[in-house]
């Protein structure tokens, strides 16, 4: 065992922290479905915002994250819109306020909102169930993947091994990691509902900014008395056609074999795909997942506004700080790190093995459980997504719509062990964190985006056609990694999108439009902008004070500011620890007057 009887007991608390919570807060959770789903749409949208931006500090996606500024350098800040990350951009403008004005329960359910009642609206709400379950799935498993290679570093298999009945091939060994944290994050999840998830991430928050300012101390300190053995480009974040500033002769060759094997050298074209992709995919509003939960959370449609805003900036200067910190120790002492694996030099392993290498004990103990709390986090909100989907819009819609709250909370238990163990199943046969990562975001994402890009900012999109645009992206998506296997995913996209715009266009065209009065409802709820001038002319037509979405023009303009804003608060904790003063004071000006703008055109104008 390589930890500490310090930091071992530092986890435990930890670890015993979360089952209590749950505990406590059992009897709040099962009230009613909402109090149990949503919290009751009571919590505070500083807390919403607190607990979606530590869902996003996973590990799985921090070890990505630092393997990427390892390689990368200063350029791994875009390589992040492959999910894309300014979605939540697009959310804090107006996406979150449109999402909360429906007040429903869940993605699924919001289609009866948009598209009224009929048997193209059951197939829209089925395959909209699909989609979430498969993406929640496959986060459960990406996520689950990844804390199994942490912990294999920590906990060395051969130490554990006299003490176990059975053998492990090496191949599954992260597997039975993740499966044994895996429990603790099922129990608190499935009993406290999102008010214990909620609660539960705001103490990981704490932690993890926590360790992240003190690992990057020990970078700056470090650096101080060395210099980085990197690329003459690694400090660059602007890029050309391809990466040939970029070359590692002669300094860690292997990390020339990354690029490669990453797709990544001709990185204008992969920087174009993923600005197109990411743009359609932000503009289609949140992925049936813990994102939009917390949206669907909020108090009110202002309030949902400020989580999405509150996110980037509680989340990007503390978790990088934290990843360059440790792209910094790594690199400085890489012959000292432990990177290899069955089938050769594993770089996802750089951030546990660099943590077991440089953090002293107690501040490791603290660091392991924010991360083990990362994971957790993430993985209970994922799963709190996908039993809602179960319950609410499969049991409560088709099974039991009577059902008592006490037999909904007996499918709740039982949906969460359900989801959970199908999740691990799938983890099992993961290739690795880059790989399931790049299919959520690439292929799976590509096939979700035409439909719900078309159900905001087109009023004759109709259920026919998001059931058959969904379906079309999902079987694509499905199906294309089997057909070309040594593609890199991102680049399916273009077909992804046009099999599915297809399939939007035919089912939409062929059949009759949405009811009128449905329509009419949703556009005097949401009050979108976009093509609805139509259903505009037959509001106004009853209601002559109606005011309509004029903000088309201010909500780009946010969007942009708020994109380059992100940007910044991406670079600031990078150029301090790299201690490049030009760079960080430049950056900053440009923060601080994106601040003050948006202070007056967005913050200033938010309204229910």
């Amino acid at each position: 065992m390589r930890l500490h009887f310090a930091d071992v007991c530092i986890i435990g608390a930890y670890l015993s922290a979360i089952v209590l919570l749950g505990l406590a807060l059992k009897r709040r959770a099962h009230q009613d479905k909402t109090a149990y789903m949503l919290g009751g749409k009571r919590l505070p949208w500083f807390m919403l915002g607190m607990s979606n931006a530590s869902d996003m500090f996973d590990i799985s996606g921090t070890m990505w994250m630092v393997t990427l500024s390892f390689v990368y350098g200063m350029k791994s800040i875009w390589i992040p819109w492959l999910w894309p990350v300014f979605n939540q951009i697009f959310m804090m403008m107006y996406l979150s306020v449109w999402l909360r004005r429906s007040g429903v329960t869940t993605g699924a359910e919001w289609i009866g909102t948009r598209f009224g009642s009929g048997r193209g609206v059951r197939s829209s709400h089925i395959i909209v169930i699909v989609f979430a379950l498969i993406c929640c799935l496959g986060f459960l498993a990406y996520g689950f993947i990844g804390l199994g290679k942490f912990v294999e570093i920590f906990i060395p298999y051969k130490d554990i091994a006299p003490y176990l009945p059975f053998s492990i091939s090496p191949d599954y060994i992260p597997h039975f990691y993740g499966m044994i944290f895996t429990a603790f994050a099922m129990f608190y999840a499935i009993l406290g509902g999102m008010t214990s998830i909620v609660l539960g991430d705001v103490l990981k928050y704490v932690i993890m900014t926590i360790a992240g300012v003190v690992i990057a101390v020990l970078a700056i300190k470090d650096l101080r008395v060395h210099s980085l053995p990197v690329p003459q480009g690694w400090y660059n974040p602007f890029f050309h056609w391809r990466l040939d500033d970029l070359d590692w002769s002669g300094k860690i060759a292997q990390v020339n074999e990354k690029i490669k094997s990453d797709g990544f050298s001709l990185f204008t074209i992969f920087f174009m795909m993923m600005l197109f992709k990411g743009i359609l995919a932000s503009m289609a509003g949140p992925a049936p997942n813990y994102d939009m939960q917390k949206i669907l959370s909020a108090r009110s449609p202002k309030d949902a506004a400020k989580v999405s805003g509150l996110v980037s900036v509680l989340l990007l200067p503390v978790r990088y700080a934290m990843i360059i910190g440790f792209t910094v120790l790594a690199l400085l002492h890489y012959n000292q790190l432990d990177l290899h694996s069955a089938t050769g030099i594993d770089f996802e392993k750089i951030l546990p093995s660099a943590i077991l290498t440089f953090v002293p004990v107690g501040l490791m103990g603290l660091l392991l459980a924010g991360l083990l709390a990362a994971f957790m986090g993430t993985f209970a909100g994922t799963l709190n997504a996908a039993q809602a989907y179960v319950v609410n819009d499969i049991y409560l819609k088709y099974v039991a719509p009577e059902a008592s709250n006490k037999t909904i909370s007996r499918m709740n238990y039982l949906s969460g062990i359900v989801v959970a163990v199908v999740g691990v199943i799938m983890g099992l046969f993961a290739r690795d964190v880059n790989s399931i990562l790049q299919w959520i975001v690439s292929a799976l994402y590509g096939g979700y985006i035409a439909a719900n890009v078309l159900k905001w900012y087109w009023w004759r999109f109709n259920a026919q056609g998001f059931f058959w645009g969904m379906l079309g992206g999902i079987l694509a998506a499905l199906l294309m990694p089997r057909i070309f296997p040594h593609l890199l995913d991102l680049y399916y996209f273009p077909v992804l999108f046009l099999l599915s715009i297809a399939g939007c266009a035919a089912g939409t065209l062929l059949t009759p439009p949405t009811d009128v009065d449905t329509l009419k409802h949703f556009y005097k709820t949401v009050r979108p902008w976009g093509i609805w001038k139509p259903i505009h002319e037959l509001v106004i037509a009853e209601d002559p004070g109606f005011k309509p979405n004029k903000r088309f023009g201010i909500d780009m303009l946010n969007v942009s500011l708020g994109i380059l804003g992100q940007l910044c608060l991406t670079l600031l904790p990078m150029y301090l620890v790299l201690m490049k003063k030009g760079p960080l004071g430049i950056v900053l000006a440009i923060f601080l007057i994106i601040v003050l703008v948006l202070k007056r055109t967005w913050w200033d104008k938010l309204e229910d």
